[in-house]
């Protein structure tokens, strides 16, 4: 079931409009691949220095998402979906082409992106808010929700080195439900922590989602939450776009691919 199934017609409008613009993406990475040592030629080994591999994660990406709609990516691993998300997010700069947010504000919300280890929680909180282009004053006025909604307690002055995954994640999610951006990226995260926190961070999920002028790209290997929270679908595969179109239809044709794998 579609969270926005029952919109009214006059919503339709914000969705003609673009609020995410992507144009010939490209993006390589670059890694060193390492060289054997041979004990025979120890003097030859010490000036050979490793070849710079490029692999191409992105080749000429484009698509149009409009505001207020939500977008599903799926692919199987190494098609690019992260890799698009940090892009849009501005995390990554394209080799070539360009994103257009068209003025609209973004924030991502995925492990292990965006905390600084040896701040604390809340140190963390501000730093994340001010990236986000929120002032100080804003975050004053919500930062007692945002440490009350990841139940991190007494933690939130400690560290987030010292935090699991888990309490990360709820930092992470809380700040992004609450200091809300127009636009909102999601990396397999939708439900985050135990389960007492993943029942109330999916139920602000679809809180966030049925606002119907934010815009959602959600990447997940999880074709139940693709079908009933999104209303279109990407297809990534090896960095190409393969398919986009109604969540049901690409996401039963994605599956029947990869049941060839």
């Amino acid at each position: 079931m579609n969270l926005r199934k029952n919109k009214p017609d006059t919503d339709t409008a914000a969705a003609n409009l673009p609020a995410i613009t992507v144009h010939d993406v490209h993006l390589s990475y670059r890694s060193i691949a390492p060289v054997s040592k041979r004990k025979s030629l120890p003097q030859q080994n010490q000036k050979k220095k490793g070849r710079v591999e490029h692999f191409e994660a992105l080749h000429g990406v484009s698509l149009t998402i409009g505001q207020g709609e939500i977008i599903g990516l799926v692919g199987r691993n190494g098609s690019g979906k992260s890799t698009l998300l940090r892009v849009l997010a501005g995390i990554f700069e394209p080799d070539k082409g360009f994103v257009d947010l068209h003025g609209h504000t973004v924030s991502l919300l995925a492990l292990g992106v965006g905390f600084q280890t040896q701040l604390s929680g809340r140190e963390n909180i501000y730093l994340s808010g001010l990236l986000l282009g929120f002032t100080k004053q804003e975050i004053d006025a919500q930062i007692d929700e945002i440490i009350s909604f990841s139940e991190l307690d007494k933690f939130i002055e400690k560290p987030v080195r010292t935090y699991s995954s888990g309490m990360q994640s709820k930092l992470g999610f809380s700040i992004t439900a609450i200091l809300k951006t127009d636009i909102i990226l999601v990396d397999e995260v939708l439900s985050v922590g135990d389960s007492h926190f993943k029942k109330k961070s999916f139920a602000k999920m679809k809180e966030l989602i049925s606002e119907k002028t934010r815009t959602v790209v959600i990447v997940s290997h999880n074709p139940s939450t693709i079908r009933t929270t999104c209303e279109k679908v990407v297809w990534l595969h090896d960095g190409d776009i393969k398919m986009i179109g109604e969540a049901a239809t690409v996401v039963d044709l994605y599956e029947e691919f990869m049941s060839q794998y």
